[in-house]
């Protein structure tokens, strides 16, 4: 394109480095929160007061820390439930199922054990939470095997069959907890029963102690696929299919594999919101709202190229400003679901932003090439 004496023109990068796609990302969000400066002067805030609340409050502050660790766990945990079928080629938009069945499980646990009828259960936490955790993992990747299964057999798409069985999840914990379900509040009050104070884990250096266990699993994931030989055989698989299956990679054992590790890893996110983060304790009436917040794990795997270790910071991100926009809400009086429409903003500008993954923007000048801003 031809702009008086200068022309502007798209150049395909051959690469991109980690510092490269952090340059572009924090572009990306530098944009978003400028647009998102509209949405706070329509509503009569000054951006410098609303952005003061939302980082403050999100990312600082001793009473929003905690919930922005948990959810930041949340956001984590399904993102590399979804990256391990992305390095396949394959698309697991079933995590939302796979944590609602993780977490009916988990609490199956707990009424096996008489834990349901009261808050002074005493049930060993030692014998009891790893059983939960267990249960919600087998749960999830049962129900993500369903999806590889039929894709490596019959090569069924595997974003219409994880799109079902998530809907089929939500009416299952929603049985599960109405009035006269298993799982039911005895308060009937549309939600699970909670856990006896043996089982809700404490803090370990003022986070629930799943954040480390996340930490560690985004950091395994990132070896095995650097490192073994069966990650690169799923990376070689998600590059080329064709030339996986001549060289003898089976469609069915790749499918299998990474959606039962994904879902169980979904799973196991389902018993970290519901039995783990301070304050729940319970599969809550608006559990929905989580499986919902599940989605942004595919944003955050995409965004981070599919790194499960560029996925933290990200995934962080995500969780401050959700749990800084909802405090800010109230406290400055803004239209309900400002929290959400932050991080849409985020996400949407993100999202576009990937363009300049792939391609640098060149203005040349009488010979002279200038770069246009974006890292290349």
């Amino acid at each position: 394109m031809q702009i008086g004496s200068y022309e502007i023109r798209l150049e395909k990068r051959v690469g991109l480095t980690p510092l490269q796609a952090a340059l572009i990302s924090g572009l990306a969000v530098v944009f978003a929160l400028a647009l998102f400066s509209v949405v706070l002067l329509i509503d009569g805030v000054s951006p410098v007061e609303g952005y003061q609340e939302i980082f403050s409050y999100g990312f600082a502050n001793t009473s929003g820390l905690v919930p922005t660790i948990s959810r930041a766990v949340f956001l984590l945990l399904c993102t590399i439930a979804f990256i391990i079928p992305y390095r396949a080629g394959l698309w697991n938009i079933g995590m939302t199922g796979q944590l609602y069945m993780g977490s009916i499980a988990a609490f199956a646990v707990v009424l096996l054990f008489g834990g349901r009828l009261s808050r002074s259960a005493e049930l060993s936490p030692a014998v009891v939470i790893p059983l939960m955790m267990l249960a919600a993992m087998v749960a999830g990747s049962l129900y993500g095997a369903i999806a590889g299964f039929l894709k490596g057999k019959w090569d069924i798409n595997e974003i219409v069959v994880t799109m079902i069985l998530n809907f089929i999840a939500f009416w299952l914990v929603s049985e599960m907890i109405k009035e006269g379900g298993p799982l039911m509040n005895p308060g009937g009050r549309g939600e699970s029963f909670e856990l006896p104070d043996s089982l809700r884990p404490p803090l370990v250096l003022g986070s629930p102690f799943t954040t480390y266990l996340a930490l560690l699993l985004a950091a395994l994931v990132h070896l095995f696929f650097a490192r073994t030989r069966l990650g690169f055989q799923i990376r070689a698989f998600g590059r080329n299919p064709a030339a996986a299956r001549y060289a003898g990679i089976s469609p069915l054992k790749i499918s299998l594999l990474v959606f039962i590790v994904g879902g169980a890893i979904a799973g196991l996110a389902g018993y970290h919101y519901f039995a783990a983060v301070p304050g729940v304790y319970k599969i809550a009436r608006n559990y929905n709202v989580f499986g919902d917040l599940a989605f942004y794990g595919i944003i955050i795997g995409l965004i981070s190229l599919g790194n499960p270790l560029a996925s933290i910071p990200v995934a962080l991100l995500f969780g401050g400003l959700s749990i800084g926009g909802r405090f800010a809400q109230g406290k400055l009086n803004l239209r309900f679901g400002v929290d959400y429409a932050l991080l849409g903003i985020l996400m949407i500008a993100l999202v576009a932003f990937q363009f300049f993954y792939q391609n640098r923007v060149l203005i040349t000048r009488q010979e002279k090439e200038l770069d246009a801003g974006i890292p290349h």
